[in-house]
């Protein structure tokens, strides 16, 4: 057995120094003078100490380094110092390991060192010769036989890749990750004949284990050999009906060729499985549903995936959403609004549950049932704004104004940015402007209330924009109310200017600014404008319509004009005011 370097150089200190205090009579030969190694000896040991026992590695290195300045040829201190610098300089650690193998090239330790700080730096040709005569030394170690495979491969030599494996597998029979790499080499050089006479071999060694069948099914599908490669799957799920590897190697397999319906097959089989992430199956079932016409093709596979996952996870707020849209894209509101319903009562309570409810109840427009969640929302979740935005949302749909400012206002006591104070004073603004169209009795103190509510609403867009500047809906209706008035026409039109500048084509904020155009007597310029917003708008708006009659018809076009007011009036716009227009014109046309 080979005597470790640190103890020979101790051993030889020992014994020169006690012959040297022993020694009497006349001179002899001259003795030859060696390095004093025992204080790096010492140092080197301390370091340990300090590395294993304390933990204490700046210590550690500071011993060692220490060492290595007493005695530059302490080989062992070289050694730790590469260690300690591999993983944070790989550069400064190829010098180092060098140094350590230098001082004792019969150490394997040293040499393998060297080799994987080589590979760290990436230096890989020198790695490639390192390794060659790591091999060459020690030629019962499988691992330098992988890392020379792997360095071939990195090298563009993979036909030498192969014969190290080749030779590694006559040396120590079939181990698992070597033939795994061999295989995958053989297909990358296209020798798929050998790589499934490989794949065979080892079903037959082991025809019990599922992952080799699922190996050889894989090569079979690379080599196009469905049906074979089925039957392979088939086998290892025979051997083990619950093995994941097998399941999403089928999954991948039957998805490469469109085998849909045994996809989802194959998918409920791995739902059903703990061993599955939860994130897995969510993610899964996202990519299945990301297309609606596969969607409505396979509803009911689907529908069955998401009822398991309900079932498997009635309690987790990802299935929870992930079932409520399901059910909302299959045209089951209802049914989504109980499950959301059923989820207000969790305990701890989760807001996000009782948005859902009052958003589905609002669009169902069940205003006393909203109305009846908001309630419970605000004693649960007292300063969360959105649910005052909620209540002032209820209180305006039911016209009860007063309500919803108040309701609005409560909200911007818990605002906690600027962009949400900017659209809470949109939405007040918005509510006096309402409040102002509202009907009210006659006389000089409803016009007098009228005119108080408009200014209401302009001061109200005004301390919006003063928190968000370029709030594209609060600018809008600014410019289109202002528009209505005949008031500020020119800063009507630098709102719906800025408006237009920041959005993409929006119909709606076309149609205002080509009304604010229209109001200066830029007439020509608003038909441009509504041309372009009636082409974009696909809902057919009747607003939109009538005002590009109105247009018309002031340009002189009555017949286009009233071809729009009538395509209005079959939109649903108010009769009587159709009825009011085609007086209008007939009257202007007979005393012009």
């Amino acid at each position: 057995m080979k005597r470790p370097t640190h103890l020979s150089l101790f051993a030889a200190a020992l014994f020169s120094t006690a012959f040297v205090a022993g020694q009497k009579g006349p001179a002899g030969p001259e003795v030859p003078v060696w390095a004093d190694s025992l204080p790096s000896l010492c140092l080197y040991t301390e370091g340990i100490k300090q590395n294993v026992i304390a933990g204490d590695s700046l210590r550690a290195r500071k011993l060692f380094t220490e060492a290595v300045q007493h005695d530059s040829t302490f080989a062992p201190a070289w050694y730790e110092l590469a260690v300690a610098t591999l993983t944070s300089d790989p550069a400064q650690a190829v010098g180092l390991a060098h140094r350590a193998h230098e001082l004792d090239t019969t150490n394997l330790w040293y040499h393998r060192l060297y080799g994987q700080a080589l590979l760290m730096a990436g230096h890989y040709d020198q790695a490639l010769g390192v390794f060659r005569r790591l091999r060459l030394r020690d030629p019962r170690n499988p691992d330098l036989y992988r890392i020379l495979a792997a360095l071939y491969e990195q090298q563009q030599q993979p036909f030498s890749a192969i014969a190290i494996l080749d030779s590694a597998e006559v040396r120590f029979g079939r181990i698992p990750m070597l033939g795994a790499m061999k295989r995958r080499l053989l297909v990358q050089t296209r020798q798929l004949d050998k790589a499934l006479d490989e794949a065979r071999a080892l079903v037959d060694d082991a025809p019990y284990e599922a992952e080799h069948h699922v190996v050889l099914a894989t090569l079979y599908a690379a080599s196009n050999k469905d049906s074979l490669a089925r039957a392979e799957y088939t086998r290892a799920l025979k051997i083990d009906s619950t093995s994941l590897p097998t399941l999403l190697a089928f999954a991948d397999f039957l998805e490469d060729r469109h085998d849909y319906r045994a996809v989802l097959d194959v998918t409920r089989r791995l739902f059903a499985l703990d061993a599955l992430p939860l994130d897995s199956k969510i993610r899964r079932f996202e990519q299945l549903t990301s297309d609606t016409r596969f969607y409505r093709e396979f509803y009911f596979p689907i529908n069955d995936l998401a009822q398991l996952l309900a079932i498997r996870y009635p309690r987790d707020k990802r299935v929870v959403e992930l079932y409520a849209r399901h059910l909302i894209a299959s045209g089951e509101l209802e049914q989504a609004l109980a499950l959301y319903k059923l989820h207000t009562l969790d305990t701890p309570p989760d807001a996000d549950y009782f948005h859902a409810v009052i958003d589905i109840e609002s669009f169902l427009q069940r205003p006393d049932s909203a109305a009846r969640y908001i309630s419970q929302a605000l004693e649960l979740f007292p300063e969360r704004p959105e649910f005052h935005i909620a209540q002032g949302h209820a209180a305006a749909w039911a016209k009860h104004y007063p309500e919803a400012l108040k309701a609005y206002k409560n909200s911007l006591r818990h605002a906690n940015s600027d962009s949400l104070r900017g659209v809470t004073w949109g939405l007040i603004g918005d509510t006096w402007h309402q409040l102002a169209e509202q009907p009210q009795e006659k006389g000089r103190r409803s016009a007098s209330a009228r005119r108080k509510a408009r200014d209401e609403s302009y001061r109200a867009y005004d301390r919006s924009l003063r928190y968000w500047p370029d709030n594209p809906m609060v600018m809008n209706n600014y410019a289109y109310y202002l528009a209505i008035e005949g008031r500020e026409l020119e800063r009507a039109l630098a709102l719906s200017s800025r408006v237009v500048e920041l959005t993409d084509n929006n119909p709606t904020y076309l149609d205002t600014h080509a009304w604010v155009l229209f109001r200066l007597g830029r007439a020509e310029e608003a038909k441009k404008i509504m041309q372009q917003a009636i082409a974009l708008d696909s809902r057919q708006s009747p607003e939109l319509l009538v005002h590009y009659g109105d247009i018309l018809h002031a340009l002189g076009q009555r017949f286009i004009a009233e071809t729009y007011w009538r395509k209005a009036l079959e939109k649903g716009y108010d009769a009587e005011a159709i009825t009011r227009r085609f007086e209008a014109a007939q009257a202007s046309e007979t005393h012009p």
